[in-house]
């Protein structure tokens, strides 16, 4: 594990802080489509993530969910850590998007290396006014553009994740992540196949 931490924040933290963190955290591998953190529940650790993605989700009183941002290499969740430092339940659904690798930090040293380590202060406050502007940006999709503009960015968005221009995903789960129905979706995704925006295959879509 200090190999991947070396890797990836040797840059960010120093030797000490690195060394710390690998001897408290907990090393996890979960496949795609795990629940990380639930509505509702206690959290107990914060996730640091090593590889893949994660989906921040918020439900409503309905049980539906909007897509809020992802975390990805090298990134924490903001609303994680407000509930570890306030001890207060989830009020975000993470599910993992792609397998993931991962850090889960006990709430303990959060304060403490925030005391100790002016590299994890920066981290943290960086953390929160990024997942700030992703919310803000989520905000203004919603707010200020269309359906067809918000479902071009979520898939634009998708290639930047994944890596690829082949998005395995059911028109379900789009209408899920934007809050709306499975019917709309689908029309607006046949739109953009005959704009020659898009490829509709059996179990992907393609970007051109």
């Amino acid at each position: 594990m200090i190999q991947e931490l070396n890797k990836h924040y040797g840059s960010q933290f120093e030797l000490a802080l690195i060394e710390e963190i690998n001897q408290v955290a907990t090393f996890m591998e979960v496949d795609a489509g795990e629940d990380l953190i639930k509505p509702g529940q206690y959290i107990k650790s914060m996730p640091l993530l090593l590889d893949g993605s994660i989906k921040i989700l918020r439900p409503d009183e309905e049980g539906d969910e909007l897509l809020l941002y992802h975390l990805e290499r090298g990134d924490t969740c903001a609303m994680t850590m407000t509930c570890c430092l306030g001890t207060t339940k989830s009020e975000i659904h993470a599910v993992t998007e792609t397998s993931v690798k991962l850090l889960m930090i006990p709430v303990g040293k959060m304060e403490e290396w925030s005391r100790n380590y002016r590299t994890w202060r920066n981290f943290v406050m960086n953390s929160y006014h990024e997942r700030l502007m992703e919310m803000l940006e989520s905000i203004d999709n919603i707010a200020f553009n269309n359906m067809d503009e918000r479902l071009e960015n979520y898939l634009l968005d998708k290639v930047k994740i994944l890596n690829s221009k082949h998005i395995h995903i059911t028109h379900k789960e789009i209408a899920a992540d934007l809050h709306t129905s499975r019917v709309v979706i689908s029309r607006l995704l046949k739109k953009m196949e005959n704009n020659s925006q898009i490829k509709l295959h059996r179990s992907f879509i393609e970007m051109l």
